[in-house]
């Protein structure tokens, strides 16, 4: 890492060099001894790409550093600090007090009551993850058509779009709020629905061979990755559940995992048809739910999120691992519920009721949904049981996981 002392003493040479510091940072030394700070990174379509904070020592190493930091949370989040540095000029000259986050929470703060709370958290996340940090201090009134869209297709390049859409709409909730207020005079969201990609309504992609769904395991698991996320990963496929719920999996959730019956109880507010879950663990689930204490038991979320650890992890980690396995487009997070309903269908037909209420499908027959609702644990801690023995076939143990190589940092 580099020190203010080695900074002052490069010298310049016929041609430019560069000094590294960390985590992608450096600093440039001209021919004619000038001295300015960037920044190595990939954004979501690969491509690595260089971001220019400016000259030393006008900058320091400390600001330099933070502004690193500060550029790698964007990445995270899905968005390219490069493209967002093109909005600084408007950025600028906003007046924090009409700022479009000012507009937009004392909107969702009229309207959060009205949601479920899982709904809730998904309408301000989406916005403080994908629309603040670009346009958050930029007044309603002084944001157009172009500038929207801009924001807009950050999401789309990372392939989420149908978020795209969503955020479009709550953006356009937000103007008519600020239209209401006095604080714009119209909504340029809906102008630009239109040019938005069209959203591909059909199945998500997965693989429901057996054998196939091993080979991708094994696969994946082999990777280099944070054991947290590899557990994540095995904890998703062994229990079937969605990913959200995974990456919501909060440990005063799990019940009894010392006793003959353990089981994670998943909260209504946080299930899909807002009703509770009951998800009976096989001992192989419950050895990844133990594994997981020494890296996350201090905090709410048994995967909490690598920058922020109170909350939880990134929703795009298990994608982004089966994506770096090769497996883009061929299976997503939620295509192993696909492979666990045609696997245990096929081998138990007879059994395709409990199938059901293991994925948390409701009967169409309100009363039969009520009454099942309560059945069939002990034969579907059989059928978890079943399906662990099938999956796990040939994988690696819960301990290679955990001291396998964690993912390198670029």
């Amino acid at each position: 890492m580099l020190t203010d002392t080695r900074i002052k003493t490069a010298k310049p040479q016929a041609k430019a060099y560069r000094l590294a510091d960390s985590e992608g940072l450096f600093i440039h030394v001209m021919p004619t001894g000038k001295r300015f700070w960037r920044m190595r990174y990939r954004a979501a379509t690969g491509k690595e790409q260089t971001l220019t904070f400016g000259p030393y020592p006008e900058i320091s190493l400390r600001d330099a550093r933070s502004m690193r930091d500060d550029a790698k949370d964007m990445i995270r989040q899905g968005v390219d600090p490069a493209q967002a540095g093109k909005l600084s000029p408007i950025l600028s000259a906003a007046r924090e007090e009409d700022s479009f986050e000012v507009v937009a929470r004392e909107w969702y703060a009229l309207r959060r009551d009205l949601w479920r709370p899982r709904h809730a958290h998904d309408v301000i996340h989406s916005l403080e993850r994908d629309v603040f940090p670009l346009i958050g201090t930029l007044p309603p009134a002084k944001i157009n058509a172009r500038v929207v869209l801009h924001v807009l297709h950050q999401i789309e390049e990372r392939g989420a779009i149908e978020t795209a859409h969503r955020v479009r709409q709550r953006m356009s909730d937000v103007f008519v709020h600020a239209i209401a207020t006095g604080r714009a005079d119209n909504d340029p969201a809906t102008v630009v629905k239109a040019a938005l990609r069209p959203v591909q309504r059909g199945r998500q992609p997965a693989i429901t061979d057996l054998s196939q769904a091993r080979e991708m395991i094994a696969k994946v698991e082999a990777s280099p990755a944070h054991p947290v996320t590899l557990l994540a990963f095995r904890l998703l496929y062994l229990t079937a559940v969605r990913p959200g719920e995974i990456r919501g999996a909060l440990w005063d959730e799990f019940h009894d995992l010392a006793g003959p019956e353990p089981v994670w109880v998943i909260p209504a507010e946080r299930m899909k048809m807002g009703r509770d879950h009951i998800v009976p663990l096989t001992p192989q689930a419950v050895e990844v739910v133990q594994a997981l204490r020494p890296f996350s038991e201090r905090w709410p979320h048994l995967f909490p999120n690598a920058r922020r650890p109170k909350a939880a992890m990134c929703e795009n980690a298990l994608g982004y691992l089966l994506n770096r396995a090769g497996y883009h487009g061929r299976h997503v997070p939620h295509g192993f519920r696909s492979t666990f309903s045609s696997v245990m269908n096929e081998r138990n037909p007879q059994d395709h009721a409990v199938i059901e209420l293991m994925l948390a499908h409701v009967s169409k027959d309100k009363v039969a949904g009520a009454y099942n609702r309560a059945l069939h644990i002990q034969r579907r801690r059989d059928m978890a049981q079943l399906w662990a023995a099938l999956i796990l076939d040939g994988q690696l143990s819960v301990q290679e996981l955990v001291s396998g190589k964690r993912k390198p940092t670029v």
